[in-house]
């Protein structure tokens, strides 16, 4: 969805006519796969999305008034109080890691002096703890686009009722909305990874596997509308703001658009047809209206596939991109969420790539031993309970998720970042974080549940004394933030 459009609303023949164009075009990427030169440098990337809050650390709706001050590679999201940064890709070999740490200090910077100039402050968590209800209610919540705008009419017309959310953990949070809104709470990062097309598979079934670890290693979203919920309740809220089913939809087995997936594959036009096959088109803006070629050089552009494509949420991404020289694929994992600090995400970008690497090249690969089903449930389990998680693994049977990384899975990772040339020194220094943040159980969703507990024990949701305590929390997190220490280093003092 990074495209623009050229409206928010579609007519029943414009549907006809791209639902032909997707199937023709899935035939031609098939083709291509099979016939074509694709790029194999095995290149990282980095998306970011942030949000924008005032002093008081409420949402702070400027996102229009923040973009203007910069480039194009800053952009923005559905939300009225967020932005995205992006960075360029790079490789990973020598001091990859360091130079990505230093783009993004670099590029966040940017962000925050241009929110600073439009009254506002930069806050890179994964969902604000101080949004409220009513904020979400008000129709100015959304930037007002037309990609965003057709989005939110596409799935409310298909869904057809009020979108609910239905979570609960420590407390619970029971409530309707009359449009996504609740998805612009979800701001995470994207890692991107391209590799060969023969090599897809191996990496996204590789993705799939660790989703779990990864979810609880990094949670950093603990608390939704003020309430203790999962510790990743990214999780649960995208995937219900934006499920297209019905009750009796879901009872009958429809997949929803937010999806861990089903299996494990064996070539990257598995996804792509399942996506197709699947999924009806939520967004049918044609290619001409969109402004894009049917060729971008030797490559096809596959304007629908892409689009549509960018309509099916995914934990694990397939990407095609055609703009180059040669077209390539690559693997975008969409499961983190941004924050707590610039060092945490480097740190958790290099654990997915050495993992990422080292299941990869392995000839008894875990998905051969793990069951699809199972990973579904260690992603659930590492969403919900964060660091105190506990999952099945090959040879090992269920084992808490620090203890697996600590144990297991770090002397993975280093071994697979050492054979992508990785520079020691970094090994250790990102490696080190993760293992600090396993052996004190704490990341950014244990230290923000800690810090309520310490800034308002006894305060009940939705009361004025709570949200005064989750002001002091988020005033403490983005404190933490500026000083930039890893986020198991943070102490659970709360000014």
């Amino acid at each position: 969805m990074g495209d623009s459009l050229s409206t928010d609303t579609y007519t029943p023949k414009q549907r006809s006519i791209y639902r032909k164009r997707l199937e023709d075009e899935l035939e031609v990427f098939d083709r291509h796969l099979q016939d074509a030169e694709f790029i194999s440098r095995g290149t990282i990337g980095l998306e970011l999305e942030l949000n924008l809050v005032g002093d008081d650390m409420m949402p702070a709706r400027r996102n229009q008034e923040v973009l203007a001050q910069l480039s194009d590679d800053y952009q923005s999201e559905i939300g009225s109080y967020n932005v995205e940064l992006n960075l360029p890709p790079l490789s990973l070999e020598g001091d990859g890691l360091r130079q990505l740490e230093r783009n993004l200090a670099a590029r966040l910077q940017t962000v925050k002096d241009a929110a600073g100039k439009a009254g506002t402050q930069v806050a890179m968590i994964g969902t604000l703890p101080t949004v409220t209800p009513e904020f979400l209610e008000d129709p100015a919540w959304i930037t007002n686009e037309y990609r965003y705008r057709g989005l939110n009419n596409s799935i409310m017309e298909s869904r057809g009722e009020l979108v609910r959310i239905d979570l609960g953990r420590v407390e619970s949070i029971w409530h309707d909305f009359e449009d996504i809104a609740t998805e612009s709470t979800c701001t995470s990062m994207q890692l991107h990874l391209q590799v060969a097309p023969n090599r897809f598979a191996g990496a996204w079934n590789a993705s799939q596997a660790i989703a779990g670890v990864q979810a609880a290693l990094g949670a950093n979203s603990p608390l939704f509308l003020g309430r203790r919920v999962w510790h990743e309740s990214r999780i649960p809220v995208f995937k219900q703001s934006i499920d297209t089913r019905t009750k009796e939809l879901i009872n009958q087995g429809v997949r929803p658009r937010v999806w861990f997936g089903e299996r494990w594959i064996t070539s990257v036009f598995d996804l792509f047809e399942e996506n197709v096959r699947y999924f009806s088109p939520l967004i049918p803006e044609g290619r001409v209206e969109a402004g894009k070629p049917v060729m971008l050089g030797d490559s096809p552009g596959l304007h629908y596939l892409n689009l549509h494509n960018g309509t099916v949420w995914r934990w694990n991404r397939p990407i095609y991109d055609p703009n180059g020289e040669l077209s390539h694929i690559r693997v975008e994992n969409r499961l983190l969420p941004a924050g707590p600090t610039v060092k945490d995400i480097t740190a958790d970008a290099a654990f997915y790539y050495g993992m990422v690497k080292f299941l990869g090249d392995q000839t008894r690969p875990v998905w051969s031993r793990l069951s699809f089903e199972q990973a579904e449930k260690n992603f659930e389990a590492g969403a919900r309970d964060g660091l105190t998680a506990r999952m099945k693994w090959p040879t090992l049977g269920t084992v808490e998720v620090a203890d697996l990384v600590i144990s297991h899975l770090l002397p993975q990772a280093r071994k697979g970042l050492a054979s992508l040339g990785v520079d020691e020194d970094a090994i250790e220094e990102y490696m080190g974080i993760i293992e600090g943040r396993a052996s004190r159980r704490q990341n950014g969703a244990t230290w923000q549940l800690a810090a309520l507990n310490e800034a308002g024990a006894g305060t009940r949701p939705g009361t004025p004394e709570r949200m005064e305590a989750l002001v002091r929390v988020l005033r403490q997190y983005l404190r933490n933030q500026q000083e930039g220490a890893p986020v198991h280093t943070w102490p659970l003092e709360v000014a």
